[in-house]
């Protein structure tokens, strides 16, 4: 069975999202919070599998509830999968660098959305490679963000670095297997490596990296 927290200060979204989860055999949801502070204390008493984040709300808003629930070690099995009304949201590359596994735009349609739970679940990034990109190209090309080295970094191998940075463009594993003309099982070996070396808890932790270590194109 998959925990799910629902974070959300519209009434009316975590209603929808409650009849719709608990639609599901294997779904059920642990708690509803109307705001980020509630959001991680039910985070640290119920220990939910993912929490559906909505951004915009009052107090603690989603990004904050997002770090904390991210730094909290009792916490490192839950996933956080952010909820936006906009693809672009200024804030999604901020929910993402502070670990969030994905993003979800609110018209996203029921069957993906309860796809993506599933998916972040087994721990797996809810990015997709054409939405990637477009995230990577949107805040690398801001002169505020000055890339910063992962700390880690010098602990890749030169193919993990170009596997990372791959990652960061938003391929896939099988089309960095055929980038770098290997088998896809290599480069998911290449990314699973690199991911356990820079400590990243998913794929989309990998991208953030790789766009503060200057190894993603723009």
């Amino acid at each position: 069975m998959i925990r799910v927290l629902l974070a959300d200060d519209q009434d009316l979204v975590r209603i929808g999202l409650r009849a719709l989860v608990e639609s599901e055999d294997d779904l059920t949801v642990v708690g509803e919070a109307a705001d980020g502070l509630a959001a991680v204390e039910l985070a640290r008493r119920e220990r939910p599998d993912v929490v559906l984040m909505d951004v915009r709300m009052p107090g603690v808003d989603g990004i904050e509830a997002t770090r904390r629930i991210v730094a909290d070690p009792a916490l490192a099995g839950t996933r956080v999968v952010v909820l936006t009304t906009f693809e672009l949201d200024e804030y999604v590359f901020d929910a993402l660098r502070h670990g969030a596994s994905g993003f979800l735009t609110k018209d996203t349609r029921p069957a993906e959305l309860l796809r993506a739970i599933r998916l972040v679940a087994e721990g797996e990034a809810l990015l997709s490679p054409s939405v990637t990109r477009r995230v990577v190209r949107e805040f690398a090309t801001r002169p505020a963000r000055v890339p910063r080295p992962h700390p880690r970094l010098g602990t890749l191998t030169d193919r993990e670095r170009e596997v990372v940075g791959l990652v960061g463009e938003g391929l896939s594993n099988g089309e960095i297997a055929e980038r770098l003309v290997v088998s896809p099982a290599t480069a998911r070996t290449h990314v699973s490596r690199a991911m356990v070396k820079l400590g990243a808890r998913d794929r989309a932790q990998l991208v953030v990296f790789a766009y503060q270590s200057g190894l993603a194109a723009s």
